[in-house]
């Protein structure tokens, strides 16, 4: 077993290569070009434009929508976890955060999502879940509304610069270095 690394678009070569990473979801708003790290298997390697944002009608830029939650669960239960999952976002504070915690469910369902959520908080004092992803996870995962509360209660994450990968372990028990 294994957990997810969540990276800026800046350290998504060195994240991939360090944590032997094969596989990676990129969530990133259209347009934002980057090149897939070469150990990343091009099959296993999806992309979601999506913007950083909570609501939808905000001109051209594209909300979280239900089927980028879906996609993220499909992709995370695919996931062989031979190897940890890369996850990444222009800053790596926000929508990687949050699929994060979606694909953690996604393969591991009987978490507690107030445990999980400390997890996330204990490994990245900078992670702030887009709250839109949240939601639509919550619902998608039938949650009932626990990883919304989880969140919530873990509050905003410090201010951070885009510097800050971290590896969110899939349970507990898993060791908390991001390396």
């Amino acid at each position: 077993m294994t957990g997810i690394v969540v990276s800026p678009l800046a350290r998504i070569a060195e994240m991939a290569v360090r944590h032997r990473c094969r596989e990676m979801v990129s969530l990133l708003a259209k347009g934002q070009d980057f090149h897939r790290p070469a150990v990343i298997d091009g099959t296993r390697h999806m992309t979601i434009g999506v913007n950083d944002i909570s609501f939808a009608g905000t001109g051209d830029l594209v909300a979280p929508q239900e089927a980028h939650v879906e996609q993220v669960v499909e992709f995370a239960r695919q996931w062989d976890r031979s190897r940890p999952l890369l996850v990444h976002c222009w800053m790596g504070v926000s929508r990687s955060p949050a699929a994060a915690l979606i694909a953690a469910l996604a393969v591991e369902p009987d978490q507690d999502d107030v445990v999980l959520a400390t997890r996330l908080r204990v490994v990245s004092p900078f992670a702030t879940p887009n709250a839109r992803l949240v939601e639509i996870g919550d619902h998608a995962l039938s949650r009932k509304g626990r990883l919304i509360a989880a969140v919530r209660a873990i509050g905003r994450g410090a201010e951070a610069d885009g510097n800050a990968p971290f590896l969110l372990p899939l349970r507990p028990e898993m060791s908390m270095h991001a390396g």
